[in-house]
């Protein structure tokens, strides 16, 4: 494999002036110049918005970094680069796995920087209650819509309680049928049913002990690539 290259990233949306990419490109070349930087690559997306969750300049880019064939990422700002707060940390999670720097020239962030390492810290915390304030919108949606009487899904006839309890208690499909009243596949679909919200109860319950342990992490800094 060849020598790390420096990859710079820039974006322009159809909204954006023609002369929007001329503008970065330009800004990262000097960067590039200023640093002395030889061994780089450009990558840029024209005329795609921001929210797109697919850009094939940037799609490139990340797999590159995966190749390890990227030692730093600059862009122009974090609004070029990332569609949401969460894409932003995902991404800075993937380059500090690969130990690349990231440098963001409108917000004078470098990851390499103890400003750069708080920034990432905080970034989590957002992107964290980013989920959360999702999440209760959508609950808080649901329960609205319940309290105005909209029926939710489909109308649920069996009674889980009941089918729960007698499937914790050993019995089997047809026992709990004749109990319960109901067919041998709405037993089925109730143990199903009972499985994931286990499972969606432990993997809460990891999530809130990671979020606790990252709360007293200190974040190491990255190493400095060679270009």
């Amino acid at each position: 494999m060849g020598a790390k290259k420096l990859a710079c990233y820039a974006r322009v949306s159809t909204l954006d002036q023609s002369t929007g990419m001329e503008s970065q490109v330009r800004v990262l070349k000097q960067y590039c110049e200023q640093n002395n930087i030889t061994e780089v690559e450009f990558f840029t997306d024209e005329g795609v918005s921001g929210t797109k969750s697919s850009r094939p300049a940037l799609d490139r880019m990340m797999a590159a970094v995966e190749n390890d064939e990227i030692s730093s990422v600059v862009v122009y700002s974090f609004s070029r680069f990332a569609r949401s707060t969460t894409h932003l940390l995902n991404a800075l999670q993937a380059f500090k796995k690969k130990n690349i720097q990231f440098v963001s020239l409108t917000e004078k962030i470098d990851t390499n920087s103890a400003v750069g390492i708080a920034i990432f810290s905080i970034l989590a915390s957002i992107s964290q209650l980013e989920r959360d304030l999702i999440a209760d919108r959508v609950k808080i949606g649901l329960a609205n819509a319940r309290a105005k009487g909209k029926l939710i899904g489909r109308k649920k006839l069996r009674d889980s309680d009941l089918i729960r309890k007698l499937l914790k208690s050993g019995l089997t499909y047809r026992q709990i049928s004749i109990i319960a009243k109901t067919s041998h596949g709405s037993v089925h679909q109730e143990k199903l049913a009972m499985k994931r919200d286990e499972e969606a109860a432990r993997i809460k319950a990891l999530e809130e002990e990671k979020k606790i342990n990252e709360a007293t992490v200190v974040f190491p800094e990255f190493v400095k690539p060679t270009v």
